[in-house]
């Protein structure tokens, strides 16, 4: 059955509050046993917070924009009773990083929810404009913290999320909690590339998640796994596949954590490409969950600098483990493999644990790395926040550097550093604190 949200009073003129109309087709579709809920193509549907139900495709068609509502009172109340209040710290995004996973609000939203699908060729725009804060010509700092993400869903089973655009969300995009089958294949996403906090996808405590074939660009990390802390009885993200996926990011284009109450584990990232990113892959424990048997292969990577409100340094491959704060310890990374990799950019590999926790089992086989200076930002050592303290190691840069690792093994690496980035560049590799590293 198809339930077009015309038939049910929606008006489509970007004006009149849409969410009525078509919450009532949703709650038609999944009480009479499911269907598509169709929002036609040629209109722009302004809506409130809609909330998803099972057995319901909402499908947007060609040329249909479904935007967010410029009022905050239009949407559905998460947490605080739905109050809006400034993060506790009063610190910026780029110095606080400590976020249990609920935000007050969400735009699209469902809860323990099964066969549910997101699809067709239209637009969802989360209009990010009215969460403008300051403004430093290089990154857009939120009103508040955390802002109203386009999706949060929470505990679904089979969910398909296909062909759609979405647009301008100034928190995390697709926020998935504790979901279980998924696949999320052909969609694009187009943050802005200013906009702190913007993340693409973010699977949180998922399972089985395959993300094949998308497009992303955004402000803060284009994929990246999570293990935030409200949601800890859903278990770890585990069995995560990435594949075919072009990525841009002011941040990092794959991240694990920060958040990571629980651990990662068997996941592979495949045939992608990395562009005009400020990080490439980045692991960053801070918390307990440890991240363990994963493969990284066949993948470009183009990394740049940026300014320092974004964490990172242009490095390719980063992995950082270390303690968020006294009397919360980190965990472990073991068996990541690295696999087929070309690296240009504006710094070297970065592997760097703590004295009491080694990063260990981690190896690097047929990598070409090319060291080239691009942008109009310095070069200058290595970044390893979020921590306490500024977070810079202050140091001519390497092809690798290597702090407290072990069992590490290198094979057939090569590095090539072009002119214009020599004055920067202390040595091709780098050993401090290590055991058992062998090229």
């Amino acid at each position: 059955m198809i339930y077009n949200v015309l038939d049910f009073g929606a008006k489509g003129d970007g004006v009149t509050n849409d969410a009525k109309a078509i919450q009532e087709a949703i709650d038609t579709c999944t009480s009479e046993g499911g269907g598509r809920v169709l929002l036609p193509g040629g209109h722009t549907y302004n809506s409130g917070s809609i909330l998803l139900k099972s057995n319901v495709d909402f499908h947007l068609e060609m040329g249909a924009v479904l935007k967010a509502s410029d009022d905050l009172n239009d949407y559905y109340p998460l947490a605080n009773g739905g109050k809006i209040v400034a993060h506790e710290s009063g610190l910026p995004s780029f110095l606080n990083s400590e976020y249990n996973g609920r935000p007050f609000h969400a735009f699209l939203y469902g809860f323990d929810q099964k066969n549910v699908a997101i699809t067709g060729f239209g637009t969802i725009d989360a209009n990010e404009k009215i969460f403008y804060g300051t403004n430093s010509g290089f990154h857009i700092e939120g009103t508040y913290y955390p802002r109203i993400p386009l999706m949060l869903l929470e505990k679904f089973e089979h969910l398909t999320i296909q062909d759609v655009t979405l647009i301008n969300c100034a928190f995390w995009t697709v926020h998935l909690v504790g979901c279980n089958d998924v696949l999320i294949q052909g969609i694009r996403l187009l943050n802005n590339l200013q906009m702190a906090n913007s993340d693409g996808i973010d699977p949180d405590h998922c399972t089985n998640v395959r993300i094949i074939g998308c497009h992303i660009e955004c402000g803060d990390d284009a994929i990246v796994l999570k293990n935030s802390g409200d949601y800890n009885q859903y278990g770890p993200c585990e069995n995560i596949v990435i594949s075919n996926c072009t990525l841009i990011s002011t941040s990092a284009a794959i991240k694990f954590g920060t958040e990571g109450e629980c651990s990662f584990r068997n996941v592979l990232v495949d045939n992608c490409t990395i562009s005009r990113s400020n990080r490439g892959i980045s692991l960053q424990i801070r918390d307990g969950g440890n991240v363990e048997n994963a493969v990284f292969s066949n993948i470009t990577i183009e990394t740049r600098r940026f300014s320092h409100e974004w964490w990172g340094r242009a490095e390719p491959i980063c992995i950082t483990v270390q303690d968020r704060k006294p009397g919360v310890k980190a965990g472990k990374v073991r068996n990541v493999r690295f696999q087929n990799i070309t690296c240009k950019g504006e710094n070297g590999i970065f592997i760097r644990g703590s004295e009491d926790n080694y990063v260990e089992d981690v190896s690097f086989e047929n990598i070409h790395l090319t060291l080239e200076k691009t942008s109009r930002w310095e070069i200058e050592g290595y970044d390893i926040r979020p921590c306490q303290g500024d977070g810079a190691i202050h140091t001519k840069i390497s092809g690798i550097y290597a702090d407290y690792a072990r069992d590490i093994s290198f094979e057939h690496v090569k590095i090539n550093v072009e002119e214009s980035m020599q004055p920067y560049y202390k040595e091709d590799v780098t050993l401090l604190n290590t055991e058992e590293i062998t090229f």
